[in-house]
This record gives C-alpha cells, sequence and structure tokens, in this order.
C-alpha cells in the first residue's frame, strides 16, 4: 500500500466526525486494526479498500492517491470551463474591486502564456505554472482554513506544513524557471536556446497586446506599490 492511503483514510474518517471506533465497526473490523491502517503500520487486502471506498463514497484510485478528484475522474481539457463562462460562479456581489483585479490578473495571464508559447519550452512553461499555482494554492487555503469548521479532507498536506511546502514549491519552480530562461539546465530540465528568450518592452507589449498590456501595467505598479516602491522607482520612505 502506498503512503497516501493511510493519510486519506485518516482525514475522511475525520471529515465524517467519526471516532476510529465507530469507523472500525462500520467498516468491519478491529479499532485497532483500523489504527494500524491509518498509522501505516500494516497494509490492508483489496477488499478492505474497497469497502472504504463505498463507505466514504470515493474513488478506490482517490483513496490510493491516484487522482485529486473523489470520484476518480481524470480532467481533459474537454472538462475545464472556460474562465469566462456565464454563470453564478463568475458573478461578484457588491464591491466592483473583486472584478477589477480579476481581470488585471486574468489579462496579464494571457500575456504570460502568450510569452510562454513564444518560448517553445515545455519545461519553462511547466515551472511558471507551478510557481502560478502555488500562489493560488496558498491565497485560497487562507480563505478555506479561517473556518475551522471546513473539512480539511481536501488537502493532502496538512494546515501546519501547507504554507511552509507551498512557499518552497513556488520557490524552486521560480528559481527553476529562472535558470531556463537563463539558458542553463536545471537538473535533468532543459534550458532555452540562446537565441530564443523573448524580446519585450513596454512599446513592443501595447503593440502586441493591445487588450492586455495595460493590465499588466497595472498589475505591476499595484505590486510594486505593495512592496514600498513608487511609480519612479523610488523606495517610499
Amino acid at each position: 500500500m502506498n503512503s497516501h492511503f493511510p493519510r486519506i483514510i485518516t482525514l475522511l474518517r475525520k471529515e465524517r466526525g467519526l471516532s476510529q471506533k465507530k469507523a472500525a465497526e462500520a467498516l468491519e473490523i478491529s479499532q485497532a486494526l483500523l489504527s494500524h491502517y491509518e498509522k501505516g503500520i500494516r497494509e490492508c487486502g483489496l477488499d478492505f479498500v474497497v469497502r472504504a471506498a463505498d463507505f466514504y463514497g470515493v474513488s478506490c484510485d482517490y483513496l490510493l492517491g491516484r487522482t485529486p478528484d473523489r470520484s476518480g475522474a481524470i480532467l481533459s481539457m474537454e472538462d475545464i470551463p472556460d474562465p469566462e463562462a456565464a454563470g453564478k460562479e463568475n458573478r461578484f456581489r457588491g464591491s466592483l474591486l473583486p472584478t477589477l483585479n480579476k481581470k488585471l490578473i486574468a489579462n496579464s495571464l494571457n500575456i504570460v502564456y502568450d510569452v510562454l508559447q513564444s518560448c517553445n519550452n515545455k519545461a519553462v512553461t511547466n515551472e511558471v505554472s507551478g510557481a502560478l499555482n502555488a500562489a493560488v494554492y496558498k491565497s485560497f487555503r487562507i480563505l478555506y482554513s479561517a473556518n475551522e469548521k471546513n473539512p480539511q479532507g481536501l488537502f493532502a498536506v496538512p494546515e501546519r506544513l501547507g504554507k511552509g511546502l507551498a512557499d518552497a514549491a513556488q520557490n524552486v519552480a521560480e528559481a527553476n524557471a529562472a535558470c531556463l530562461m537563463a539558458g542553463e539546465n536545471a537538473g535533468e530540465l532543459e534550458g532555452i536556446g540562446k537565441n530564443e528568450p523573448p524580446a519585450l518592452s513596454p512599446e513592443l507589449l501595447t503593440e502586441r497586446y493591445p487588450l492586455f498590456a495595460n493590465s499588466l501595467f497595472n498589475l505591476i505598479r499595484n505590486t510594486e506599490a505593495r512592496m514600498g516602491v513608487s511609480t519612479q522607482g523610488k523606495k517610499e520612505k
């Protein structure tokens, strides 16, 4: 049995608010045996995996850590909705600020990924995406974990480790991306060629991305303002 199984069955039990005794009774095993399974001391048979999957209403693949989707589904391109898809999930209530910030980020990402495509390097795209994913992960987990009643079974990493490990993953991805973009290899990842770095400037960005460039420029200014840097590039006192 892999290392994911003990952690996932423990999280699912706690998510249900069940004691080991109650869960063991429902799963038709002793509490001691369930404790061993949850601690990874003993490995269970396939029959128990199926029984646990049925009891918790998840797939065997989810229990074994093979997919993050509880039903066992694997996302394809067609399964991912367009960010601008209509519906209540895409509407903001009250303030215009969330809508403005969302557009700044989404428009800026259009430029980022177009530039990545021009680099024609899968490794660079993966590393930049990894850094961006980590940033979204950290932000969402702050929101999700504010209410201690929300089930933490959504996350594989314990809450106290979440931010530190996400920071580390983001830093590694950014370091790899910087190395690759400099034309150097990062471990087994091959950097871009010497003639492949994109030629960019404010003028070129405005010309190539007339709809999105201003969003990127605003995002840069807003972020640097949070760093304490004025629009003139001087540190604010």
